[in-house]
Parts: C-alpha cells; structure tokens; sequence
C-alpha cells in the first residue's frame, strides 16, 4: 500500500473534527480556533533507543508515543487540546500494523480529551513517531513552568517512582527476574510503568491551581529533572530520598542488581512520567487535597533552599548523585 492509499485508511480511523478543531485532518493544514492561551510540545519516540518494538504491541507503542508527550502538557497544568502525529514508516512494518499503532494513540487520545487533529507518514530506517501536543490556557501566566520555584517551596511528587527502571532491568536481564519472587500482580505493574505510561494531566492542572509555583515530568530520572528544575529557577533543592514513594517491587529488583540503595532506581533511572512540583509551604494542604480529588498519590519529598544544585540525602547519612538519563550520551548522567 503506497503513502496515500495509507494515509486515507489512517484518516477514516480518526473521530470527526471537535473542540477547537474546525478542520481536521484531510486538508493541507488543521484549522483550530483556539482562544486563551497555548503550548505546545514536541516529541519523538524510536525504535531502538526509546523502546524495542519486538517487545512491544503496535497499539503499545501507539500509547506510549502520545503518553510522553502529554506528559509535557501536564508538566504545565494545561488542559489537552489537540495532536498532530508524523510516523516514519520502515520496509518491514505492514499495514496492519501502522492501523494498530493508529488505534493505540486514538484510544489515549479519547480517554485523555485530546483531537488528533493531523500528521504524516514517511519512509524512515527504524520505526519513528514524532508527537506534537498543544495544550490550553485562559492566560499565559496560567501555565507553570520550570522557573518559578522559590526557596521555602515543598518539594511534591505524584504516584510512585521507580517502577519503569526497575521494569527496564528484569527486560533487558531475564536471569535477574527468574530469580526474584515477585508477584506475576507486581511483575505486570512494573512492565505497565516502562510500557504504558499514564500522563498526569488531572494533576498537573490541579497542581497549577493550587499555586505550584514550577513543575516538570519525571521522564529522565527524579535526580536529572530536579536539576533542570533547580537551574531554570536559580535555586538548590534538598531531597530526601527515604520518603520517596517506590513502587512495589523496586526494592527487590534494586537489592539484585546490586543497588546499595534502592531509592538510586527513583533517582537516576528515567520513564517514570510523574510530577515534580514546587508549591509554596502554606498551599501544601490545598494541592494535597485536589491531588485526592483527582485520584493520585501526593508525597512530599524535598525543600528548595536558597543556593544551587541538588542534594539528596538517604538513610545511614548516605548521598545519592543527582543523576539521570541523557540519550545522547548513552546512559545515565
């Protein structure tokens, strides 16, 4: 099937133009009206070094290559408007598949709210999806960005972390999950943390409204983004890694691994897709109440202080480094 035949297969999957949409997909350009405020964010995903698509669904990675983009929307506490999607297309995938990577973002796209309102197919060496979002606003000071943090601020995070490292080590190790006595209950949780990543658009706009002062996702490890957090607001940030919240199982596959502390996996490993966030102390209550609100855990996890970088304590007066995952440099920073 040629690129034309297969964009039209692509575009009779997609819902009727709504929201903001006036016109979708079909046209040379997507026609929106969008009012207020936007942002907008892009994002990639490809094979080989975001995932491994024989180890994952087409409709997973369909999912997955829309998930970590929203995440970015509710980085900034807008509401989710529409998407557009460029997949890039290699000789050996057919189109039956390219359909089911088609239903795996339709799928998150409605349950999130979200127009897929255009995109494009090329011929690309490895499977590739490049994601852009726009999200919505009354007033750009409603967004919040990386900036704003201010000593005094508590430091939150939504959920649990750990999760999506610790799945990343029993994939790439299968030795180590044949010797660990883990629930098949938990072993799913964890695959489902690494492959279906569940962005946090509810609370990242109940965080916004409680007067998070800055905010990012968690994509690159707790350690890196915290230091992205620190120097775009020229402040320190103390965290306290005994009260990360780890998911359930990360404690055994850290102690196999060989990992002195388990919280390094929340630390240093990436894909957990949750919040970090800077409210100041007096709206700590305020956020924790619309975090319930919305069905996500909230736990406090650090201060930010006057100064620069970031620090984090553990038990036994251990440091942990700050670090995280940088692809281009093949590895965690």
């Amino acid at each position: 099937m040629g690129e034309f035949e297969l964009l039209a297969r692509l575009r009779e999957r997609l819902p009727a133009a709504a929201g903001r949409v006036r016109l979708g997909s079909g046209d040379d350009a997507a026609i929106t009206v969008p009012g207020g405020a936007t942002a907008t964010s892009v994002d990639a995903i490809v094979d080989g070094v975001h995932f491994h698509r024989e180890l994952m669904t087409p409709r997973a990675i369909g999912r997955r290559a829309l998930a970590v983009s929203l995440s970015d929307l509710a980085a900034m506490g807008a509401a989710p408007g529409e998407a557009y999607v460029v997949a890039g297309i290699p000789t050996d995938l057919d189109e039956g598949e390219a359909l089911e990577i088609l239903d795996g973002v339709a799928t998150l796209a409605s349950e999130c709210g979200v127009t897929l309102a255009g995109g494009d197919v090329t011929r690309s060496p490895a499977l590739t999806l490049t994601v852009t979002v726009v999200g919505h606003a009354e007033r750009p000071e409603d967004f919040v960005t990386r900036d704003g943090a201010r000593p005094g601020d508590a430091l939150l995070v939504t959920g649990e972390l750990g999760g999506a490292a610790a799945a990343l080590l029993l994939q790439e190790r299968p030795q180590l999950a044949e010797g660990l006595d883990l629930s098949d209950a938990t072993r799913r949780a964890l695959a489902a943390r690494l492959l279906d990543p569940a962005p946090r658009l509810e609370a990242g706009a109940a965080l916004a409204a409680a007067g998070a002062d800055a905010m990012i996702d968690i994509s690159d490890g707790l350690g890196g983004d915290a230091r992205h957090l620190a120097e775009a607001s020229g402040v320190g940030i103390h965290i306290d890694a005994t009260r990360l919240p780890l998911s359930e199982g990360v404690r055994e596959v850290a102690a196999a691994s060989g990992f002195e502390d388990p919280a390094e996996l929340a630390v240093s490993g990436g894909e957990d897709y949750e919040l970090l966030a800077c409210v100041p102390a007096a709206s700590v209550a305020a956020a924790g109440a619309a975090l319930a609100a919305a069905g996500t855990r909230i736990t406090r996890v650090g201060v930010v202080v006057a100064g620069a970088g970031v620090e984090i304590s553990s038990s036994g007066g251990r440091r942990l480094p700050p670090g995280g995952y940088d692809q281009l440099a093949h590895g965690r920073s």
